[in-house]
């Protein structure tokens, strides 16, 4: 019996080692990969890890600072074994493509199970921290919100027309947009990303996100670029707004913003929404309706109804203008709420299903 422990011990191990070799010269052999950092330099570049940004999608990302004296922010992912498909899709997917609305990936770390990536440093850190922030010495200006709408517009732009392949974000929230020292916003997080060919229009894919800005049709699990256009429109109106799409300090019928935003349309008084801790939001008041009326058209509850992300550019840039008879036909999507509903009933329907 411990002879055949050993065996099998043994078998184990080549089996690991294999796998392990397989991958490091699989990234290897991978042209146009960023830079490959051993897990040993990434301990100094953190000083051993010591000083925490936050909790990123997969992992912990850490401040660190590389021997040229840049700054950069180091993904710590966890619980992942030698061979996993996330860690290779963001350092493929995020690798190959570079634009100025995008977090760069500078570098990664695939050594036997750490599993690390290195991405320039954003110094205002993550866009939820300014926009949700009631105290008015941090609001954000008007120039400022319009120039980090548009920035994100061109960010997934990009992904969904610019690339060989069509990128699909897949979780477009407020946490995955980044600001640098100049509040110019980049697009981050792409642990979530799916590819989709030139000449597919859609992908069958698990349901993923963050309930409150995905889209109805992850219900149907048939998936587009349009479910960022619509997390986009949710982002805009949380920018424009200064608050969460569902916010549960919030009475009852205020609490989903795509509600009262419905009820104040109806009612011409849109700039009622605003974010009061911006002095200058009213003064600007044409250019945030017709921003808001965007993000209205980028919620539409069918998907093909929802504009383009290039177009949304062209819209903010002023090249093309907003449709005049706008459909009000949107609704709050998979908020927490229809996500515990879908779970109690989809979900028991499922397993309970033929194995």
């Amino acid at each position: 019996m411990r002879f055949h422990y050993f065996i099998c011990t043994f078998i184990f191990l080549r089996f690991k080692k294999g796998f392990q070799e397989v991958e490091e010269d699989y990234l290897d052999n991978m042209l146009g990969m960023p830079t490959r950092f051993s897990f040993e330099e990434l301990k100094n570049v953190t000083k051993n890890f010591s000083n925490k940004l936050g909790e990123g999608g997969f992992g912990s990302i850490f401040q660190g600072t590389l021997p040229s004296g840049s700054e950069v922010a180091v993904k710590h992912l966890v619980g992942f074994g030698p061979v996993n498909k996330s860690f290779m899709t963001e350092v493929q997917t995020i690798g190959s493509i570079h634009h100025f609305n995008l977090v760069s990936l500078i570098g990664f770390c695939a050594q036997k199970f750490n599993r690390l990536l290195v991405y320039e440093y954003m110094a205002n850190g993550s866009l939820d921290r300014w926009i949700f922030n009631k105290n008015r010495d941090l609001a954000l200006g008007w120039q400022i919100r319009k120039k980090i709408i548009l920035d994100i517009a061109k960010g997934l732009a990009y992904l969904h027309e610019d690339c060989n392949q069509k990128i699909v974000h897949l979780d477009i929230k407020p946490q995955n947009i980044l600001l640098d020292e100049h509040f110019n916003a980049k697009v981050s997080d792409f642990g979530l990303s799916k590819l989709i060919g030139k000449d597919q229009s859609r992908v069958i894919t698990t349901m993923r996100g963050t309930p409150g800005y995905m889209a109805p049709e992850w219900l149907s699990s048939v998936i587009t670029e349009k479910v960022d256009v619509y997390s986009f429109g949710i982002v805009v109106l949380e920018i424009l707004c200064g608050r969460r799409n569902v916010d549960e300090s919030q009475l009852e019928e205020d609490r989903h913003l795509l509600g009262l935003f419905k009820r104040k349309q109806e009612e011409g008084q849109l700039m009622d929404l605003v974010d009061k801790c911006s002095d200058d939001m009213q003064s600007n008041a044409a250019e945030v309706v017709k921003m808001m009326k965007v993000a209205a058209w980028c919620v539409q509850t069918e998907h093909a109804r929802r504009p383009s992300m290039p177009i949304v550019v062209k819209l903010f840039e002023g090249s093309v203008d907003v449709a005049g008879n706008l459909n009000e036909d949107f609704q709050n999507g998979l908020t927490p709420e229809a996500m515990e509903t879908f779970a109690s009933i989809v979900l028991p329907c499922l397993l309970s299903g033929p194995r």
